[in-house]
């Protein structure tokens, strides 16, 4: 089963993934199919004799520097792709329609949303606890923190992960494009609660999600 594949830049990732499999996966091929042909060529037989080669001739280091070099060129496609893709996601962040600060603790992600001032830490700020509620096709910047050790927010279906470090306040955006309930996981080993520290993300419909968020902004004002 594939998976889903829920947000903006989801595909971009993937595209990479495919690519790197591709070039991996040909040379592997070419390798083995070299190998087991060259045990079956050079086989022991009656009357043949052996020969010392040291490599230095011509003719044999054509097979070591050609294929040596389209390798080479392999590794220059894939750094290629891959500095473009982390360019667009992690260097480049487009604007923002909404925030969310994303804060991790042993053993549990707690989300703490600004409320209509649009500013964190107002009165108006409500939070919820491994359960993080977004709009759809809306674009979402993030302040991820920890408060004791080193976890790592990661949204699967998204392909977002990111590192939360204590002391530090590191920035990130996602734009979810397709409605459902995604897990989030902590992927780094932060105690012996580690395997427990799961969370979803609710990506809902853009009139459901303001109807939810002015319940929530009515009952943290009163």
């Amino acid at each position: 089963m594939n998976l889903v594949a829920a947000s903006s830049f989801a595909g971009s990732i993937d595209n990479l993934v495919v690519l790197i499999t591709i070039l991996i996966g040909f040379w592997w091929t070419l390798t083995n199919v070299m190998f087991f042909w060259l045990l079956w060529r050079f086989r022991a037989r009656p009357g043949v004799k052996s020969q010392y080669i040291e490599g230095h001739e011509p003719y044999i280091k054509r097979w070591i520097t050609w294929p040596h070099v389209l390798v080479l060129a392999c590794d220059v496609v894939v750094i290629f792709f891959a500095i473009k893709v982390w360019y667009n996601i992690k260097q480049v962040q487009p604007p923002a329609q909404a925030e969310i600060r994303v804060i991790a603790q042993q053993w549990a992600w707690v989300f703490q949303y600004p409320g209509p001032d649009g500013r964190f830490d107002t009165p108006d700020d409500f939070y919820t606890t491994d359960d993080l509620y977004v709009a759809n096709n809306t674009t979402y910047h993030f302040e991820l923190r920890s408060r004791d050790v080193i976890h790592d927010f990661s949204v699967p279906a998204f392909r977002l992960k990111q590192d939360a470090v204590p002391g530090r306040t590191i920035t990130g955006w996602f734009r979810p494009t397709l409605a459902g309930t995604y897990d989030i996981q902590c992927a780094e080993i932060c105690g012996i609660g580690h395997g427990v520290m799961l969370g979803h993300i609710h990506v809902e419909d853009p009139a459901a999600y303001h109807a939810w968020f002015a319940a929530q902004t009515a009952a943290a004002t009163e």
